[in-house]
C-alpha cells in the first residue's frame, strides 16, 4: 500500500480524484444517516458501502495527488472528510499522514465519528499497533477513540476498559460504559451497578444502559425508567433496552406518563412500537388521524404488527398544508429536516381494516416483534432481513437474552455483517 501510495501525479486526472475525495466525505455523511434509517435494509447498506468503496478505491490507486486532495479537504474540518482521509492514512501506514488526521480531530473534537468510522472501515491488519497507541495515550480524547475502535470491531480492549470506566474524564467514561454493554463484558456489572448513583447525567445513564443489557432488572431498570417518563435526553435509547424487559404492566405506566403529555406523545408513540404489546395497535390507528404523528404512528405499527406500508399498499396522503421538512416559503425560518420524512404515510382506515382481519393473530400479554413473537428465532430473522431501526431492535432483543455476548453492530461494514448473519 505504501507503494501504491507514492505513484506519479503524472498518471491521475486531478480533477476526477478531487470528485473521488468529495463523494466519499459525502456518501459517508449519507451513511451516518442510513444506519438507523428506516427504509434501508442490509443490502442497502451493503451497497451504499459498495459506492463509498469505489470512491476510496479511486483514491487508493492515485498515489500522492490522492492524499494531497484530501489533506486539503481535512482543512474543512468535516467528519466527512476526516473519514476519507484517515482511511487513506490507516491503510497506508503513514505516521506522519495519520498525525494529520489526528491534529485535525485535536482541534475539532466534533470530528471524532470521522476517524472511529475510518478505524471500523479499514481490515484489522491495518490496525495493527495504532490501536494501542491510542489506548497508552496520555490525553483522554485518544484513549476515547482507541475504546471505540475496538468497540466498533467488537474487539475486548481488556484492562483498558477497567481503566477506562472508572476514569476522571467524563466523556471517556460514558464511552467505556457504554462499551461495556456492547462487548458483553458480565464480569464488570458490579462497577457498573456503582456508577448508576454517579452525579453526572451521562456517566449514570450508560452505567444503567450496560447494567440492564447484562441482565440488572433492579435499580439500573429503575434509573432507565426514570430518563424515560422524564423525557430526557437519553429517552429513547433508555426505551430500547427497558421496555422490552419491563412486565407489560411497568411498560404501560411509564407509557401513559408520556402519552399523557401533547409535548411527549410522539415518544410514547414509539414506545409503543419497542414495547411490542399489541394492546397498542387500536390506539396507534387512531394516532393515525392526526397528520404531524400518521407516519411514527405507522412505523410503531409496522415493528408491531409485521406489515410494509408502502409495499402492500397501505399509504395515505397528508393532508394539504402539510409539508415536511424546510418549505420554499422565503419568510419560514425552520430549517429542521422532518425526523419523518423517510416514512409512508399510512391510511388509518386501511390498517384498521387490516387489524380487524388480522387481531386474532395477536395474544395479550406476548410481545411481538414485527408480526411475530419476540423469540431468538424471529429476532435473528429481523436482523437478518429487517430495515435498520428494526435490525436495531432484533439485535437488542438478542443481547437481552444472551448477556454474555456481544451486541450485534448494525452499523458495521455492510459486507462484513452479510458474512456473518
Amino acid at each position: 500500500m505504501e507503494q501504491s501510495m507514492s505513484n506519479s501525479t503524472k498518471e491521475v486526472i486531478p480533477h476526477i480524484i478531487d470528485q473521488h475525495a468529495e463523494e466519499a466525505a459525502f456518501l459517508w455523511l449519507l451513511r451516518e444517516d442510513a444506519v438507523s434509517a428506516p427504509h434501508y435494509d442490509l443490502d442497502d447498506l451493503a451497497k451504499l458501502d459498495d459506492r463509498i468503496d469505489a470512491h476510496l478505491d479511486g483514491l487508493r490507486i492515485a498515489g500522492d495527488y490522492a492524499w494531497q486532495a484530501c489533506s486539503e479537504n481535512l482543512q474543512i474540518k468535516e467528519s466527512g472528510e476526516v473519514f476519507a482521509a484517515a482511511v487513506l492514512a490507516l491503510e497506508g501506514r503513514s505516521v506522519e499522514r495519520i498525525n494529520q488526521v489526528y491534529t485535525i480531530v485535536e482541534e475539532v473534537p466534533e470530528t471524532m465519528n470521522g476517524l472511529i468510522s475510518a478505524f471500523g472501515w479499514v481490515e484489522n491488519h491495518n490496525l495493527q499497533g495504532k490501536v494501542n497507541g491510542l489506548l497508552v495515550s496520555a490525553k483522554p480524547l485518544w484513549r476515547e477513540v482507541g475504546i471505540s475502535a475496538c468497540a466498533i470491531h467488537r474487539v475486548d480492549p481488556g484492562k483498558f476498559l477497567e481503566q477506562a470506566v472508572v476514569d476522571e474524564d467524563i466523556s471517556l467514561r460514558a464511552r467505556a460504559l457504554q462499551a461495556v454493554g456492547e462487548l458483553g463484558r458480565v464480569d464488570l456489572k458490579d462497577t457498573l451497578l456503582e456508577q448508576c448513583q454517579h452525579e453526572n447525567k451521562r456517566i449514570r445513564f450508560w452505567a444503567a444502559w450496560s447494567a440492564v443489557l447484562l441482565g440488572d432488572r433492579g435499580r439500573a431498570l429503575s434509573i432507565l425508567s426514570t430518563e424515560i417518563t422524564s423525557n430526557s435526553d437519553f429517552c429513547l435509547p433508555a426505551m430500547q433496552v427497558a421496555l422490552p424487559v419491563f412486565d407489560m404492566q411497568s411498560a404501560k405506566k411509564v407509557l401513559k406518563v408520556l402519552a399523557d403529555n401533547k409535548d411527549t406523545l410522539r415518544m410514547a408513540i414509539i414506545g409503543a412500537g419497542i414495547s411490542g404489546d399489541p394492546v397498542y395497535i387500536p390506539w396507534l390507528i387512531q394516532q393515525m388521524q392526526d397528520a404531524e404523528l400518521a407516519k411514527v404512528a405507522g412505523e410503531a405499527f409496522s415493528h408491531l404488527c409485521g406489515v410494509d406500508i408502502a409495499y402492500q399498499d397501505m399509504e395515505g396522503e397528508l393532508p394539504e398544508g402539510i409539508e415536511a421538512g424546510p418549505t420554499e416559503n422565503p419568510v419560514d425560518e425552520s430549517v429542521e429536516m422532518d425526523a419523518d420524512e423517510d416514512l409512508p404515510c399510512p391510511d388509518p382506515m386501511i390498517m384498521q381494516q387490516w387489524w380487524q382481519s388480522n387481531q386474532q393473530n395477536f395474544k395479550a400479554d406476548v410481545r411481538y416483534l414485527f408480526g411475530k413473537p419476540a423469540t431468538i428465532e424471529q429476532s435473528t430473522w429481523v436482523l437478518k432481513n429487517g430495515t435498520q431501526r428494526l435490525r436495531y431492535a432484533a439485535a437488542i432483543q438478542l443481547a437481552l437474552a444472551r448477556p454474555e455476548q456481544a451486541l450485534f453492530e448494525v452499523s458495521e461494514l455492510g459486507k462484513r455483517q452479510q458474512q456473518v448473519l
